[in-house]
């Protein structure tokens, strides 16, 4: 399904392409390893950054994700406080600090 709605398929026909993807390794039917690959070969797509928000916190899952070019690996975590400061760095890092054009 991340792939048609990147391809504009069926349903998605009318979406915008998005500025940043930010999606789980586990997914229906494909993986998020498949998608990110995906994404980092196409050419219309490519630039879009990637981030692997996840619970796997796997080394062969983080090296693979980061080799297949994924921007960054978050590993999800447990608390909500800790969810928290997970969201705040985050924004600092991906929303306040580069600017998309």
């Amino acid at each position: 399904m991340a792939i048609d709605y990147l391809n504009k398929v069926n349903q998605f026909s009318e979406v915008a392409t998005p500025d940043m993807i930010v999606m789980d390794i586990n997914l229906p039917k494909i993986n998020g390893k498949e998608v990110l690959q995906f994404v980092k070969k196409s050419p219309e797509f490519q630039s879009i950054p990637v981030i692997m928000y996840t619970s796997s916190d796997s080394p062969t899952d983080i090296a693979e994700c980061l080799s297949l070019e994924a921007n960054a690996y978050i590993t999800k975590v447990n608390t909500k406080k800790e969810q928290e400061e997970a969201v705040e760095k985050f924004k600092s890092f991906f929303v306040d600090s580069i600017r998309f054009v």
